[in-house]
């Protein structure tokens, strides 16, 4: 029976993108594709042959490898690599590879070194996919908002019916959050770093080696410098075996794109209630149904988001952890609880960023619904607005307004009627009246601010479409 982790009891990432980019043969391959690239710069630097290069890039292939049995040999080291490198070196052995690419394999590295580099090439290579997929959803947010700009329909606090307020500005806090994030998560994967230090991170091993080869003129600095390009990450000033700020800023922005993520999809559940009914989901063949009721249709991309953003708070929680137990020059256990918890942020921004997307493009707004529960109110959700207009001409002032409003709702009692015998239609006249309690004219900033949205969206999509 196959190891492999197919995610059944994860399906926000199973069967998606995260299975290509951030599973365990994902790993051993970035591992696979550091110690290469060490050798490579050894390579043209003089510092080995490029038929060592050939060598190691031969064992390089992770077909060659069998990962169960790599599996079962990681408990010797605590880590994967330890017994990788012992593949690698017998596979070149097998091969007949001369003895100075097993030499050049690994040289002056430390296993800390190849797995945070290997983490940091998973971590690009799927933000850059979840950035690709926060912009999909973007989009069709953006379209909502502004299709939606003007459509009234009521605003919900603490789950109450609140203020009148537009579909359209719902849509555009949802997209205002998305961009934040990934605005945040583009930002911290330009700045994700080259592991590079040694056994301590002083590089003495390597150090001591390029003295005794001073006709290459190679430095530390400079290999490491051309690393980092090769692998296009960023080269830090100094190694950060104890200072894990790299992995904690990494899986923090992950956990802000999937809690925003998670937001919007919490906002569609509720909004996707039959008896509330202003949302529905894109409907899919084979998605969506129920294993007993047939007339079902679930929402299941929201149902995931929430699910997402319910399990990325341990994981952040796990790297905040870490990060401040990290000791000496090589944390204890600290460093190893990383890497579980990282990985699992990036399947689950993956897999929600893939949802947001089918859902922010595909999802139904009946406006209707919206109109339909807007009514449900009545005129008490316009109680701010009267309560601010009429106290200074109504007998008893701010209490007067509040108790016909109760009165109102308590008796179902008609409020322009209970308003109407109370106040002198010479100050306050039916038309006046009538346009206080016009929901459409009590929207404040809305547009305004649906607006503004509408315009940073624009201009942060100019942005990422002239880098394409």
């Amino acid at each position: 029976m196959s190891g492999v982790d197919y995610g059944f009891l994860s399906p926000v990432w199973a069967g998606g993108t995260s299975a290509q980019l951030a599973g365990d043969a994902q790993f051993i391959e970035a591992m696979l594709a550091v110690e290469l690239a060490w050798v490579q710069v050894q390579a043209e630097n003089g510092l080995c042959s490029t038929e060592d290069f050939g060598a190691v890039q031969a064992v390089c292939d992770i077909q060659r490898y069998d990962l169960s049995q790599l599996a079962a040999k990681t408990p010797d080291g605590a880590n994967a690599l330890i017994p990788l490198l012992g593949m690698m070196r017998s596979l070149l052995a097998a091969d007949g590879a001369p003895a100075s690419a097993g030499t050049a394999l690994h040289r002056g590295a430390t296993s800390q070194d190849i797995i945070d580099t290997a983490l940091m090439l998973l971590a690009t290579r799927s933000m850059d996919a979840i950035s690709a997929l926060l912009q999909t959803t973007a989009q069709g947010l953006a379209r909502v908002a502004a299709e939606h700009r003007d459509t009234v329909c009521i605003a919900r606090s603490l789950t109450q019916h609140a203020l009148p307020t537009t579909f359209g500005y719902k849509a555009a806090c949802w997209l205002t959050a998305i961009m934040a994030a990934a605005k945040h998560l583009d930002q911290v994967r330009g700045q994700l770093p080259l592991q590079f230090g040694g056994a301590v991170g002083t590089l003495a091993s390597l150090e001591q080696h390029l003295a005794s080869r001073t006709e290459t003129g190679a430095t530390t600095a400079q290999l490491a410098k051309e690393l980092a390009g090769l692998l296009n990450l960023k080269n830090p000033s100094t190694p950060w075996h104890s200072n894990r700020l790299p992995i904690l800023q990494a899986g923090s922005a992950l956990g802000s794109a999937i809690a925003a993520l998670g937001t919007f999809g919490a906002d569609v559940l509720t909004a996707s209630r039959p008896e509330i009914g202003e949302i529905t989901e894109p409907r899919e063949a084979g998605k969506g149904g129920s294993s007993a009721m047939p007339q079902k249709q679930n929402p299941v991309h929201s149902v995931l988001l929430r699910s997402a953003a319910l399990n990325a708070p341990g994981h952040v929680a796990t790297l905040f952890t870490a990060a401040g137990t990290a000791v000496d020059e090589r944390p204890d256990g600290a460093w190893h609880a990383e890497w579980p918890a990282l990985r699992e942020l990036l399947r689950l921004g993956l897999g929600s960023s893939e949802h947001a997307a089918v859902l922010a493009t595909g999802m139904t707004i009946n406006t209707e619904a919206l109109t339909r529960n807007l009514k449900l109110g009545g005129d008490a959700v316009l109680s701010e607005r009267l309560a601010t207009v009429l106290a200074p001409v109504i007998d008893g002032g701010k209490p007067a307004i509040q108790k016909l409003v109760l009165e109102s709702i308590t008796e179902g009692t008609s409020l322009r009627q209970l308003l109407r015998a109370q106040l002198d239609s010479q100050q306050v006249s039916d038309e006046q009246l009538t346009e206080l309690l016009d929901p459409a004219g009590y929207l404040g900033s809305a547009q305004r601010f649906t607006d503004n949205v509408l315009a940073e969206f624009s201009a942060w999509k100019e942005s990422w479409q002239s880098l394409r």
